[in-house]
């Protein structure tokens, strides 16, 4: 299944606030999409079990612009490695090169920080990589391309992006466009709303 490129905002109607999606809020009546939404809304309708993991999972899948399969392939690295699967897996997540520049503030979206990567503007010690889903480790230094296309291009992103605090396992000079991974976040550095047990337990039976 191909990326979603549909409209974000009923899939924040839908799942609530996906920061890496979009920087649109849902409606306040969060009234769900579809023909039977404000139905459901005035019945209180319950999700039943699967529901609410599928819910979880789609919320991976859309804030990181993933496709299904790329999701299951972290889904089983997470697994593969030692240490709690659910935090492990945001780890992998968020050490993807999109991720990392969304979180320094050069893109405002995930989907926006892809289209920088894909277009040359980022560097990993000093190659440039124009793969979204390139694994960043720990020491690799994200710098901006030395070209003042792609240097304006980001201070500017920076000035209109309003991040919170950069995370401890990022250490970001802003003089030089250019950053380095410390170490592999904590899960109360991950902007997004998700129990990511529920995601390992959705594919838990495959």
């Amino acid at each position: 299944m191909s990326r979603y490129r549909g409209p974000k905002l009923r899939i924040t109607r839908r799942l609530g606030s996906l920061p890496g999606l979009t920087t649109k809020k849902s409606k306040k009546d969060n009234i769900r999409p579809g023909q039977h939404g404000k139905a459901n809304a005035d019945n209180n309708k319950k999700l039943t079990e699967y529901g609410v993991r599928l819910e979880e999972k789609q919320k991976l899948k859309f804030n990181y612009g993933l496709t299904e399969s790329q999701l299951y392939r972290y889904i089983k690295e997470a697994r593969r490695r030692k240490g709690v699967t659910g935090l492990i897996l945001l780890q992998l997540l968020e050490m993807r090169l999109d991720s990392i520049c969304y979180t320094l503030g050069f893109a405002s979206t995930i989907t926006q920080a892809r289209q920088l990567v894909n277009h040359g503007h980022i560097t990993v010690n000093n190659r440039i990589v124009n793969i979204p889903s390139f694994q960043c480790r720990v020491n690799d230094i994200i710098r901006v391309k030395q070209k003042s296309t792609s240097k304006k291009l980001i201070e500017t992103n920076l000035k209109d992006n309003k991040k919170l605090d950069l995370p401890a396992h990022l250490k970001f000079d802003s003089s030089n466009l250019e950053a380095v991974v410390l170490d592999y976040c904590d899960r109360n550095d991950v902007n997004l709303d998700v129990k990511e047990l529920l995601v390992v337990e959705y594919y838990s039976r495959r």
